[in-house]
């Protein structure tokens, strides 16, 4: 999740074009990040040592980690964790500005500290964004530590990343008493547990959201997309009930409903959280009641 973050700051700051950072991200999708990429990303080594030994590459017949461990850079249990990191999101997106001359290693890891101050993040969140680990990311971004609320939106934003985008990224969560959106799909339950879940926003960017979830491309009317988004809301909820009926508890979940005219959300204790996905920004609302009046 890190890379579409950092990649959203990259562009506020006017440090890369809308442009480059689409290819970058196309670039991406095709890369496994290099060995001394991660190691300095994840500061084992530094810049001057990756440098050393992919210049002592060229005269050796031996692999970047083999010459690292030789040179006592990284140990062979540092070594095989970099491997298992090869396929990580973050580190492709790091290697496609390094390898597309947009950004020098030294840049991106002055913007990732800029980042890292300018939200107030510790080193420990830093290596939780890079994890691509939703269940350690979500509570980031979240104003407290209800169990409840962190498991609800972790399911939800595992389901969108799972079911809708892999590249889906969020904002900082806020509480509110009211949410107005122009399309508005939610779902209550009860039982063990009671809340009302809700995904709403502007029709053109749940529309895309139902068109990434369904895999169909004509879904035109404001009535089939938030059908579609109902089902998905179901869907995330069902997994979330399954879940917790594992630790004996019972949910009994409402048929979902949704409103196609601007429609609010009102009580206490809504917590909505700003998801980026398929190219549109929508609202994520948990409320842990089901008194949530809808009007």
């Amino acid at each position: 999740m890190l890379d579409r973050l950092l990649g959203k700051y990259m562009l506020e700051k006017q440090l890369i074009t809308k442009e480059q950072l689409g290819h970058v991200f196309r670039v991406q999708e095709n890369n496994r990040a290099k060995l001394g990429v991660i190691a300095v990303s994840e500061k084992l080594i530094t810049i001057a040592q990756a440098e050393q030994v992919n210049a002592l590459q060229a005269s050796m017949d031996m692999r970047f980690g083999d010459i690292a461990i030789e040179k006592g850079y990284l140990t062979q249990a540092q070594l095989n964790r970099l491997l298992e990191l090869q396929g990580n999101s973050y580190l492709t997106f790091v290697q496609a500005i390094v390898d597309e001359i947009i950004l020098s290693m030294e840049q991106i890891n002055k913007v990732e500290a800029d980042y890292q101050s300018e939200l107030g993040l510790t080193a420990t969140n830093m290596m939780e964004l890079k994890s691509d680990d939703i269940d350690r990311i979500v509570p980031i971004f979240l104003e407290d530590s209800d169990k409840q609320l962190q498991g609800m939106f972790a399911m939800g934003v595992k389901a969108m990343y799972r079911l809708v985008d892999n590249h889906v990224y969020i904002g900082k969560a806020f509480k509110t008493t009211s949410i107005r959106g122009e399309v508005f799909g939610y779902q209550k339950f009860h039982g063990d547990e009671n809340a009302t879940v809700a995904i709403c926003g502007k029709y053109e960017d749940i529309q895309k959201v139902a068109i990434s979830y369904t895999k169909e491309e004509f879904i035109e009317t404001e009535e089939d997309a938030l059908d579609a988004v109902c089902e998905f809301i179901n869907c995330i909820n069902g997994l979330y009930a399954t879940e917790q009926s594992k630790s004996g508890q019972k949910i009994e979940l409402e048929p979902p409903e949704f409103s196609v005219s601007y429609t609010e959300a009102r009580g206490e204790g809504i917590t909505v959280l700003p998801v980026y996905i398929s190219g549109g920004e929508v609202a994520f609302m948990v409320a842990g009641s089901n008194n949530i009046e809808i009007v």
